[in-house]
């Protein structure tokens, strides 16, 4: 499922992540909701972001959300190696102001369509922590599939969190 562009939010662009990305992005992934999705501890430092942003692989699609001049939300594919070079990981987080209004749909789209029409992967993997509802609901809506649960995944706001592994395969 590719959204076109006139079905995301009004103002909203999508494009690929910059080196010059590397403040604001390392402020996103600081805030409170938006971290809680993610296995990143708090207080990133724009060092370590610039290093990642500077250190993409050409097997990598890094994508910003942007509206009105300010990044909302952040999303990517890495292509696997190997025998499973026909697959890639999938990740996103959206600012915690900006979660429900369609920017993640918009994110999923544009990366789908790049695993689809672009990189020719069959498989598009994802995990998400099970108490997160909104985001399981989503990768439903594009096809994911639920293939297992992670017990104790994760250690997140003083408990251990369970995760789901999610696949889309085509």
């Amino acid at each position: 499922m590719t959204l076109p562009p006139k079905s995301w939010p009004d103002g909203l662009s999508i494009r690929a992540a910059r080196p010059s990305d590397a403040e604001e992005l390392a402020a996103l992934t600081a805030l409170p909701g938006f971290r809680a999705g993610t296995l990143r501890p708090p207080y990133p430092k724009v060092s370590d972001t610039q290093k990642w942003l500077d250190g993409q692989s050409a097997d990598s699609v890094n994508l910003m959300a942007v509206l009105d001049g300010r990044i909302v939300g952040n999303a990517g594919i890495n292509r696997f190696g190997g025998r499973r070079a026909h697959a890639a990981g999938l990740g996103i987080g959206v600012h915690d102001d900006f979660v429900g209004r369609g920017i993640g749909k918009a994110l999923i789209g544009e990366l789908l369509d790049v695993a689809d029409n672009w990189l020719n992967l069959k498989r598009v993997e994802l995990n998400v922590y099970a108490d997160n509802a909104a985001a399981i609901g989503l990768y439903e809506k594009f096809g994911f599939q639920r293939e297992g649960v992670f017990i104790a995944y994760a250690f997140r706001d003083g408990a251990y969190v369970d995760s789901i592994a999610m696949a889309r395969v085509r």
